[in-house]
């Protein structure tokens, strides 16, 4: 999933020691430009990640993430994590053409259209002298 927006904070860096060798990630909030702006907080894992994105306060991003959710003493939390993050910029992306495939792809065929189904009509009422009519 993709998220488009402002990075308002970034929270402290956590780090550790697990049994495959010393870890480190760091948690972000980022705010969309809707309508109703909704808040996000994702987390970033792994040094080489946090280097690489290299993610500042007031930078406008876009953030590809996945949902996992996990169970802990019987409650359940959701884990939003980043797997990648890139700057953006909105005035940019207004002056990008539409996507167009590339040279020499075959061109997509129509979706055939599906024939019109046929309506029948109700079964003619029975004379069986009751006076439920109903057809079932």
């Amino acid at each position: 999933m993709d998220l488009q927006g402002k990075i308002l904070v970034a929270l402290p860096p956590r780090s550790g020691e697990s049994a495959r060798g010393p870890w480190e990630a760091q948690d972000f909030v980022v705010e969309t430009h809707d309508n109703f702006p909704r808040k996000m907080v994702f987390t970033v894992f792994g040094s080489d990640r946090l280097q690489r994105f290299n993610i500042q306060v007031g930078q406008e991003v876009l953030v590809s993430f996945e949902i996992d959710a996990h169970e802990y003493q019987g409650r359940w939390y959701n884990s939003i994590r980043a797997y990648d993050v890139r700057p953006f910029d909105p005035q940019n992306m207004a002056a990008q053409p539409p996507f167009q495939p590339a040279q020499g792809a075959a061109p997509v065929p129509p979706a055939p259209q599906a024939a019109p189904a046929q309506q029948t009509p109700f079964p003619p009422a029975q004379e069986s002298g009751t006076e439920d009519d109903l057809p079932f």
